[in-house]
């Protein structure tokens, strides 16, 4: 079994830190007697699959590194409704983050036995 590089644990602690504090703070915008008034459901999915990917990716499992991936491009895409430096900010992460889930120890770590459990 391959170790898990530092890398990754990093950004699986910084997943499943966003995840659930995004997922509490829109939560508390939650109304119970309109819960779907402001989108609050989706909002909390994709926080949601922020902490499932971050979960996983320190089990080793590849397709949370691409879930993972997924999550920052879809926040990289909502962010070109906003400022242009928010998008900028935006690409700036997903190339960082791309960087570290796809070299070559973060490659084999996830290629190891533990990846096809």
């Amino acid at each position: 079994m391959t170790p898990r590089p530092l890398s990754i644990t990093l950004l699986a602690l910084l997943w499943i830190g966003s995840g659930a504090v995004g997922l509490a703070y829109h939560l508390s915008e939650l109304n119970l007697h309109q819960p779907l008034h402001n989108d609050i459901l989706w909002v909390s999915l994709v926080r949601v699959l922020a902490i499932v990917a971050g979960i996983f990716l320190l089990r080793g499992r590849n397709w949370a590194r691409w879930l993972a991936i997924a999550w920052i491009a879809f926040h990289v895409v909502i962010s070109l409704w906003h400022s242009w430096s928010q998008a900028a900010v935006h690409v700036v992460v997903f190339a960082v983050f791309s960087f570290f889930l796809f070299r070559a120890a973060a490659n084999e770590y996830f290629r190891s036995d533990r990846a096809s459990k």
